[in-house]
């Protein structure tokens, strides 16, 4: 297989920025199972205002470091069939954002999902990863290493 561009090793583990939510560091599990990468959030729900629908959600909360408790609202969302890992079939919201990792930002989709029993706040699927990075399950917080090389030199 041919690339032109060079792809990124990424671990099993990292962190990364969401600018759009004013999250500067928050913590991700790359998933290869997962085709969408998922997003934490809570109280999630439709309003209707002016004959458009509003998806209002809220990403607060201390366990993931995520101090915010601002409500986020997009009129750009879409609705997802998504299977677990379990095989259950679930409907979850969907939006677009942009990440920053590795120094680079990725405009990419995430499903909406209460995590709060999950170790990890976002998972990082398939499609973000395509073309982009190689993982190894052996390494973790590479992109934080990076950033530390490039501030030493």
């Amino acid at each position: 297989m041919k690339t032109d561009k060079k792809k990124i090793i990424i671990g099993a583990t990292d962190h990364l920025a969401l600018p759009d939510f004013g999250i500067d560091e928050i913590a991700c599990k790359i998933d290869t199972g997962a085709y969408t990468s998922t997003l934490h959030c809570s109280r999630v729900r439709l309003i209707e205002k002016d004959d458009q629908s509003i998806l209002c959600f809220k990403l607060y909360d201390p366990k993931f470091g995520i101090s915010t408790k601002k409500e986020f609202r997009y009129t750009e969302f879409k609705e997802r069939k998504v299977r677990s890992s379990n095989g259950e079939i679930d409907y979850r919201y969907s939006i677009y954002t942009t990440v920053v990792i590795f120094g680079k930002k990725i405009k990419t989709e995430f499903t909406l999902s209460f995590r709060e029993k999950m170790k990890f706040p976002i998972l990082l699927g398939r499609r973000f990863l395509k073309n982009r990075f190689i993982v190894d399950v052996t390494q973790k917080e590479l992109s934080q290493a990076q950033l530390n090389q490039k501030t030493s030199r």
